[in-house]
């Protein structure tokens, strides 16, 4: 037993090193000069084109081409793509993620969150145009996209990169399965059978396994049994979850104005006394705002481009415009809700930011929730978190195969697939504030490759976005910019000649 908990403490020592550098001030300054510097190269693009990428994403979603099931086996359509990166994304982060934020660096945490979100669309929007305008199709016909395809064929075709290119895309790959048994798996699946146990006194194992043998049904099948999965559960617990939050805001209406308040005071650090206090407070704000604004949305990581790479879409620009909705939806909306859930029920004394419960993390939550609705409000928060975790568990096992594929080549996925499935079951098992931790550390051990890459060819988002403006939306007739392939170039042009986006 001292042998164990010894063990378990030397892990989390290391991780805390680790998890501390890449948490620390450069990587965050990286993060969000990434998306401030796409922002800057494409004019504002999520500012200035907004109503027509809303207009091409969710306002889209009954168009055929959008949304319709796509007979080749090696895609899938744009709505599948998007249900399946919000699977990843909205996940245990917009619940526990939140309060987590919340707990630790005070209401200002969730405006940091918000300002991680705005910029950090564009650098979904970059990760995913070079996802489309780079990938490849694999032995069995499948598109195979990511960072480690741009690292490798695009930072690896600058003069004297092709070792750095092809290295950092090994090493992105690493990063991303590894995470994949972290924020896709054990961080998930440990914080549902939390909530199972607190809420139906169902034991962790259980859970675990029953969890191991659903996730196997879908997960086996590959892409397109993931995203047929997931665009049925998606749309689903999203709206389930933002009726739920907003019955509770409404209830608690008279604290709306007090919580923004508190939100933009203590982002701030308005209300600390004295100019040490005032440092700290702000640092804590940023810091936690951006961890969990990155943990939720992803942006950043490249991860979500595995999946959005797999879309039927030819125009890189318009698989960018669904990541430009994928991180407003998470975080600026879901996000949102929960922290207006936690700030406007009494749990958060909104003039000293001082917590009033001892409960933490997803439980906070349900406190809330608990306030109105008693026993059910448990009940609800937990059922929320089994669709939001267990689809983010469907979506990350994609983003590891993939990675995996990489490294191993395809036919070795199966491998990689049965390892993660049988991990579901340690992953209901293990200590949850370790499981968060090593979460964390991955996340930011992948995004660190990830934005060198997208930094280094943002000339060429840049150069695709105004390609696409210029024809698109000044009626320019340049050559369309759709693929580094020649043969992909010619195929995907031929396409968008007869309509098909």
């Amino acid at each position: 037993m001292l042998a164990q908990i010894s063990l378990a403490d030397r892990i989390a020592d290391i991780n805390g090193a680790i998890n501390g550098f890449v948490w620390g001030i450069p990587c965050l300054t990286l993060l969000i000069a990434t998306g401030v510097l796409m922002t800057v190269l494409t004019k504002g693009f999520q500012f200035s084109h907004f109503a027509h990428w809303f207009k091409n994403t969710i306002g889209s979603i009954f168009h055929k081409n959008v949304s319709a099931h796509v007979e080749d086996k090696g895609s899938i359509s744009q709505f599948q793509a998007l249900c399946t990166a919000l699977a990843a994304t909205v996940g245990v982060g917009n619940i526990a993620g939140v309060a987590t934020a919340i707990a630790s660096g005070g209401p200002g945490a969730i405006f940091w969150m918000w300002v991680a979100a705005i910029f950090g669309s564009m650098t979904n929007y970059s990760e995913n145009v070079l996802g489309i305008y780079f990938r490849r199709k694999n032995s069995r016909g499948e598109w195979a996209g990511g960072a480690m395809y741009y690292l490798r064929d695009g930072l690896g075709s600058y003069k004297g990169c092709k070792q750095i290119g092809r290295v950092l895309a090994v090493l992105f790959s690493i990063f991303a399965v590894l995470a994949s048994f972290g924020i896709g798996n054990s961080s998930q699946v440990n914080t549902i059978a939390t909530n199972m146990t607190s809420a139906f006194s169902i034991p962790a194992w259980v859970t675990g396994i029953v969890l191991m043998i659903m996730a196997g049904l879908v997960i086996v099948g590959g892409i397109k049994r993931i995203a047929s999965v997931t665009e049925k559960i998606v749309p689903f617990m999203v709206v389930f979850y933002i009726l739920g939050a907003l019955i509770i805001i409404v209830l608690n209406a008279g604290n709306i104005l007090p919580a923004f308040g508190a939100i933009f005071s203590f982002a701030f650090g308005f209300k600390a006394i004295g100019g040490a206090a005032i440092g700290i407070a702000v640092k804590n704000a940023v810091t936690w705002g951006f961890k969990r604004g990155v943990f939720s949305n992803e942006a950043g990581l490249g991860s979500s481009v595995m999946v959005h790479s797999a879309s039927n879409v030819k125009e890189p620009v318009r698989q960018g415009m669904w990541g430009i909705f994928e991180v407003f939806a998470d975080t600026i909306i879901v996000c949102t809700l929960t922290a207006l859930v936690v700030l406007t029920s009494g749990l958060v004394d909104l003039t000293t930011g001082e917590m009033l419960t001892d409960a933490v993390d997803s439980v906070l939550v349900a406190d809330a929730f608990s306030r109105v609705f008693g026993y059910a409000g448990s009940a609800f928060i937990a059922v929320a978190i089994l669709l939001f975790a267990f689809s983010t568990v469907l979506g990350w096992s994609y983003y590891g195969t993939k990675a995996w594929e990489y490294l191993f080549g395809t036919k070795a996925t199966m491998i990689y697939k049965v390892i993660f499935v049988l991990f579901i079951v340690v992953g209901a098992t293990m200590s949850l504030d370790l499981a968060w931790d090593i979460s964390d550390t991955f996340n930011g051990l992948m995004s660190i490759p990830n934005l060198i890459g997208v930094l280094s060819l943002s000339p060429l988002v840049m150069k695709i976005t105004q390609n696409y403006v210029a024809r698109k939306l000044k009626g320019s007739s340049d050559a369309p910019l759709l693929s580094a392939h020649a043969d992909i170039q010619k195929e995907h042009e031929e396409a968008v000649k007869r309509g098909e986006m």
